[in-house]
């Protein structure tokens, strides 16, 4: 019995990341944004293909703090999120059968529903600044 959350593979996790970052490069503020932080990319995406892991089939292999990572940048706004989202959607569309990317863009949608807030929470807003 798979405690995965969907039914997927490392593999799958794996060419999703790699194709993923390839389309971040090739964006316009994406590729910017990322330019400033990453200078390894297999080193990034093997981190990152280890999040997917632990989020999704419940490896432990990943041990950052995304909400940290983020917020630490100084270059990323909450609004960054919804072309980020896009690109990560098409991805999906692209690399998997339908239901399996219609599982894995629910679930990027809500984390990244909670680092757009964590973001705008912190102090870093497209907007106005949120008064309390």
């Amino acid at each position: 019995m798979s405690l995965a959350r969907f039914p997927i593979t490392p593999d799958q996790i794996d060419l999703v990341v790699e194709r993923f970052y390839a389309r971040v490069r090739a964006h316009p503020m994406l590729g910017a944004v990322f330019a400033v932080h990453i200078k390894d990319w297999p080193t990034h995406e093997a981190k990152i293909a280890r999040f997917w892991r632990n989020a999704i089939l419940f490896e432990r292999g990943y041990d950052g703090n995304p909400m940290q990572v983020h917020q630490a940048a100084g270059n990323v706004r909450p609004g960054m999120f919804d072309a980020w989202l896009a690109q990560f959607d098409a991805t999906l569309a692209e690399t998997l059968p339908e239901d399996t990317a219609q599982q894995w863009s629910a679930l990027a949608h809500r984390i990244g529903r909670g680092l757009r807030m964590g973001l705008a929470n912190h102090g870093i807003s497209n907007g106005p600044p949120i008064l309390r």
